[in-house]
């Protein structure tokens, strides 16, 4: 995966993208049964402060917000297990504890002890959650932009329609309609280098069977109960088209304080609306 992000880059066409990809360490992880390093973005000096993709992303999804946050925080931007530009060996197992694993290696694997911040995106949001009942001693507070899975149950996918959904989610139409949808007004803000972004990791070998795997998981759901003891803020969007109303609805009824609403904003606050939501990360999340 690394030479394959290598031979990306120069194609990118998005600067910012370009810029954080050669940020990007590799690190080897012991105990996930994994021999090939794992891609983490790191960048910037301060407090440690670690950003959690969501589903079926990569760590380029914090391409806009990562230079905002760098003179304050000492950014650690991971792909998520069987994620992004991951290795993805065969005959692994891909699912919720899996990513839960290889970000509890990752932490031992920081080079500070110093409390740590959580910003987590989308599903990015439930693994932060988890991560931080997990780490109790070592997360300090977190930032969940329109998360996803803190409500519900998971609903694994049979056999067969796993396979089928990676497949129908590696279709170019598919990809595009999905990009557009994650963002308020896409007429205006989604080209050809959000579209690129959005897809560039479909290239990885074994995207398709990892996804597929994930997907007989059932997933990130029901990860808020209980919540985490830890200071924890949520942000999303007034045009969110992928967290609905009714998860919306659900979310709220779950949280003991309001959610902070962004206007214009769709389901990705920090391309949307990157400047507003660093604001608010070195208002909530500073510790130095």
């Amino acid at each position: 995966m690394k030479t394959l992000l290598d031979q990306l880059r120069p194609a990118l066409l998005d600067p910012q993208a370009e810029y954080l990809a050669a940020e990007v360490q590799w690190w080897t992880l012991p105990g996930l049964g994994v021999d090939d390093p794992f891609p983490v973005a790191v960048l910037g000096q301060g407090a440690p402060l670690l950003l959690l993709h969501g589903f079926d992303s990569s760590f380029l999804e914090y391409r806009r917000l990562a230079p905002l946050l760098a003179d304050r925080f000492q950014l650690f931007i991971p792909d998520l297990f069987g994620f992004g530009f991951s290795p993805r060996p065969r005959g692994l197992t891909y699912g919720p504890e899996a990513v839960m694993r290889h970000l509890d290696a990752l932490i031992e694997r920081l080079p500070t002890d110093a409390p740590l911040s959580l910003i987590g995106a989308s599903m990015g949001g439930s693994v932060a959650v988890e991560l931080a009942r997990r780490h109790p001693e070592r997360v300090a507070s977190l930032l969940l932009l329109a998360p996803a899975g803190l409500t519900g149950r998971p609903m694994p996918v049979p056999p067969l329609l796993d396979r089928f959904g990676a497949w129908f989610l590696g279709r170019p139409g598919v990809r595009r309609g999905l990009c557009r949808q994650a963002f308020a007004d896409p007429d205006a803000d989604v080209g050809a280098p959000e579209e690129q972004i959005a897809s560039l990791h479909l290239q990885c070998p074994g995207w398709a069977e990892a996804l597929a795997a994930f997907a007989r998981s059932g997933g990130f759901a029901g990860c808020g109960v209980p919540l985490p003891s830890q200071s924890l803020h949520v942000i999303w969007g007034d045009n969110d088209r992928i967290l609905l109303a009714p998860q919306k609805q659900a979310l709220q009824a779950l949280l003991d304080q309001p959610v902070e609403t962004f206007l214009s904003c769709g389901h990705l606050p920090h391309i949307d609306q990157p400047r507003k939501v660093a604001e608010r990360c070195q208002a909530l999340l500073n510790h130095g």
